[in-house]
């Protein structure tokens, strides 16, 4: 064999395992990879970078190749989330926030794989973590050693100011000269880059930020026959529209979804609904949460750490100024959160505070339905001897991915209060269901059938008369779930025997019944105004306690039924 051949057999054997490494594209649904005919560009500029260094220092250390096998290793982590994170979770990665949630998302793993599954995907990470580092390290040192024969330099220098002409005079809709390049990471480190400067330096907050709307007005729309009413905020977990917008998903939930309608019906209650879009997709709830509760856009998962940072009024506050109880319940909040003080709850209770004494359902241990019952029991169901009314903010967790495993839905939900709740056997029968990534659509619809079936149970036996509760989607269930191209809006309901209140919701873009209008309100902080606007009636009595004074209904080209 010539020493040419020899030459190029060995540097393109080189350059294709490291190639190939920075150009693969995700196997959708799920978590593998495939290879993908394309080149890159950061391998074509490194690969002049390292041909400088070995002009200028001659051959490539040991100490030198460890450091680049090491740089280059973390570019392949970064491709791969880069790849994964929109298939799995339907939003790019975020190094900075996802990064300081890692742990978490670990634990969930372990509470829902059993003990051998987790062994065994430890050992593998880190036997295909070594692999991976000695392939790279020795492809890297070829390509040097290749490198540091002279014939072939003008021959590559010439290869790459082609490549690089090519990328540079591309012109989106006219001239496709990067056909043949894979996605460039370059623009994903910068953003990411961006993202950390911001939260870093944070003096341009207030104006990163946006205005906060006016939390300016009464809360005397609430007041009913009854006194002021108390408020249930449910965020419900990966409550997306798809659940309506998806045919197959539709006719599977068409039966709880009537269930639901009839026991909201049968309370002498009336429910509107909206569609709204969400800050976040398949994960990260804490964006919309934050976005209605301060009626700020917090797209961007630094603008969620600004916010918590600043003094911005919020809604909890809001209900705090005018006389009511507050009341955080968070079965899912598991470690210590001292930014949630920015919210100003009287009571945060969290996944240790709620009182929760059943057996564990997997990591998210407390089931939704069981943590209505204690909520009720400890807010809810207050006397005159408390006649403060209460702000309760609910975020939910059974419909979590990956909905596994699920509590058995129970006809009297009172009984979920005490160590008896569950008996052992329902909680290893829930624990022993298999969990598999082919029948994530089944979990997720046998999930939202349970949300719907708790909260008709709760409706229909005990919530209070005049219990004005507010269901709002944190955002659409995880991207292998509700297919690519899936849009970010989620339903709002709005349940109350507060005739009034509603017509004022009709008017602002709702529409009758549980299912949501095909155009969207707005952005999920474009609510909280609406939401505002709502319970604030003109002429109505501000004082908490006064008797009911109805409030005239908005003039709308769409009425409640029977109204």
């Amino acid at each position: 064999m010539s020493a040419a051949l020899a030459w190029l057999l060995r540097f393109g054997l080189a350059f294709a395992l490291l190639n190939t490494l920075l150009t693969f594209e995700n196997r959708w649904p799920g978590f593998g990879v495939r290879y993908m005919p394309r080149l890159s560009f950061e391998l074509c500029l490194g690969t002049v970078a390292l041909l400088a260094w070995v002009v200028w220092r001659g051959r490539l250390s040991a100490r030198a190749a460890t450091v680049a096998s090491i740089g280059f290793a973390a570019l392949v982590a970064v491709r791969y989330a880069d790849v994964t994170a929109p298939a799995v979770l339907g939003r790019p990665a975020n190094v900075y926030w996802d990064g300081r949630h890692a742990a978490e998302l670990l634990r969930v793993a372990a509470q829902s794989a059993s003990a051998w599954q987790m062994v065994a995907a430890v050992a593998a990470l880190v036997l295909g973590t070594g692999l991976l580092f000695i392939a790279v390290r020795i492809a890297i040192a070829t390509l040097a050693q290749c490198l540091d024969w002279k014939p072939p330099r003008p021959w590559l220098l010439a290869a790459v100011a082609v490549f690089t002409w090519s990328f540079a005079a591309y012109e989106p809709d006219r001239r496709d000269t990067r056909w043949f390049f894979s996605l460039t990471l370059m623009p994903t480190l910068l953003h990411q880059a961006q993202l950390l400067a911001g939260v870093w330096w944070p003096a341009h907050g207030n104006a990163a930020l946006g205005p906060s709307p006016a939390f300016d007005g009464g809360l005397s729309g609430l007041v009913g026959a009854h006194g002021p009413a108390d408020v249930l905020l449910v965020f419900a977990e990966s409550y997306g529209t798809v659940a309506f917008d998806q045919p197959a998903q539709a006719t599977a939930l068409a039966d709880a979804r009537t269930a639901l309608d009839d026991a909201i019906h049968h309370s002498g209650r009336t429910v509107v609904t909206a569609r709204v879009t969400a800050p976040t997709f398949g994960g990260a709830s804490w964006l919309s949460h934050a976005a209605l509760l301060a009626g700020v856009d917090t797209t961007q998962p630094a603008d969620h750490d600004l916010l918590l940072a600043s003094q911005r009024p919020t809604l909890v506050r809001h209900f705090a100024r005018h006389g009511y109880r507050t009341v955080g319940w968070m079965p899912g909040l598991k470690r210590p959160w001292p930014e949630g003080a920015f919210y100003g709850f009287d009571r945060l209770a969290d996944d240790a505070g709620i009182g929760y004494s059943g057996p564990d359902f997997g990591y998210w241990r407390i089931p939704d339905q069981a943590a209505m019952a204690l909520l009720h029991a400890q807010e809810l169901d207050h006397g005159p001897s408390d006649a403060a009314p209460r702000f309760a903010v609910f975020p939910t967790t059974s419909t979590h991915a990956p909905f596994h495993p699920l509590a058995p839905f129970v006809p009297d939900g009172s009984r979920l209060k005490g160590p008896d709740a569950y008996t052992q056997a329902q909680a290893r029968s829930a624990l022993a269901a298999p969990l598999s990534t082919t029948q994530t659509m089944s979990r997720y619809i046998a999930s939202m059938r349970y949300q719907y079936a708790w909260m008709a149970e709760y409706l229909r036996q005990r919530a209070p008369p005049s219990l004005v509760m507010v269901v709002v989607g944190d955002h659409q269930p995880p991207a292998l779930v509700s297919g690519p191209g899936a849009s970010w809006d989620v339903p709002v309901h709005v349940i109350s025997d507060n005739r009034a209140l509603l017509q004022r919701l009709l008017g602002s873009g709702f529409v009758p019944g549980l299912a949501p209008p095909e155009r969207a309100l707005g952005p999920m902080h474009a609510l909280t105004p609406v939401l505002l606007k709502a319970f604030d009636a003109p002429g109505a009595h501000e004082a908490i306690g006064v008797e009911h004074v109805s409030a005239p209904a908005l003039a709308t080209s769409t009425a409640l039924p029977g109204s």
